[in-house]
């Protein structure tokens, strides 16, 4: 009778350790945000979305992922896309030599502003690495707080920033984000996600952008958040997001 009580109470101490969420590694936290914003459906959905008067697509072709920005002003369209690491710019349907050093500053302003839109999907790219700083609390609400950073190795130009994501511990989904960046002077950002929908599966939010009123470390911007020490600096909005299956194999 012994035995049987000791197996029990160890079955059920194994059993509570698999689900206690506080054994969770950064990965585990990542793929569970991923899986509630929208999984596979990332991968496999053609996007398309307005940022600030100009047209952003993402389309998904035999497996290639390939990402365009639409410009149009009076009777000129302006149309860049981005795939397998080149750049292509098309005038009113016509191709246009463009030079490296623009084609890398185009290259980078698109893949910005595709990444923040679809996050956190990618924070399972091959060049993230992943850290659980610990838990904390804003407001009334627990946080899983991650830390990323990127291997030079296609870690893409800005390589050396460095980013804090507070995953909420109820939904998983990532609430606040916090950058370090070193292009253009650096400097620091601290964003609120607001607006959340999802639409066709895949979430989006809109974030409130705020930065420090003097130069601080990224690792600073939690606690200046909360004693509101942070200025607002823009609002990001999407707008007319579409959803749509796309051709993936």
């Amino acid at each position: 009778m012994i035995r049987i009580i000791f197996s029990v109470i160890f079955l059920v101490a194994i059993g509570c350790k698999n689900v206690d969420s506080d054994q969770f590694s950064a990965q585990d936290i990542v793929d569970k945000s991923i899986e509630v914003s929208g999984g596979k459906l990332y991968k496999s959905s053609n996007i398309s979305f307005t940022f600030r008067k100009l047209r952003y697509e993402k389309e998904n072709i035999e497996g290639r992922k390939i990402l365009k920005r639409i410009i149009k002003e009076d009777s000129t369209t302006i149309l860049d896309i981005l795939k397998d690491n080149s750049f292509e710019r098309y005038i009113n349907g016509s191709p246009k030599d463009v030079v490296d050093s623009m084609a890398i500053k185009y290259s980078n302003s698109i893949n910005s502003v595709h990444y923040f839109a679809y996050l956190p999907y990618g924070l399972n790219d091959p060049a993230v690495n992943k850290k659980l700083l610990g838990e904390t609390k804003i407001g009334d609400r627990h946080y899983y707080k991650v830390e990323i950073t990127f291997d030079e190795k296609d870690g893409g130009e800005d390589f050396d920033d460095i980013y804090i994501y507070w995953f909420n511990k109820d939904t998983y989904k990532p609430d606040y984000l916090a950058y370090e960046f070193h292009v253009n002077g650096g400097g620091t950002r601290f964003r609120e996600a607001t607006n959340e929908r999802v639409i066709n599966g895949i979430r989006f939010v809109d974030y409130i952008n705020y930065k420090p009123a003097t130069a601080s470390s990224v690792y600073d911007m939690e606690a200046l958040f909360k004693s509101k020490k942070l200025e607002i600096l823009s609002n990001i909005r999407l707008e007319d997001i579409k959803v749509s299956p796309g051709n993936y194999n």
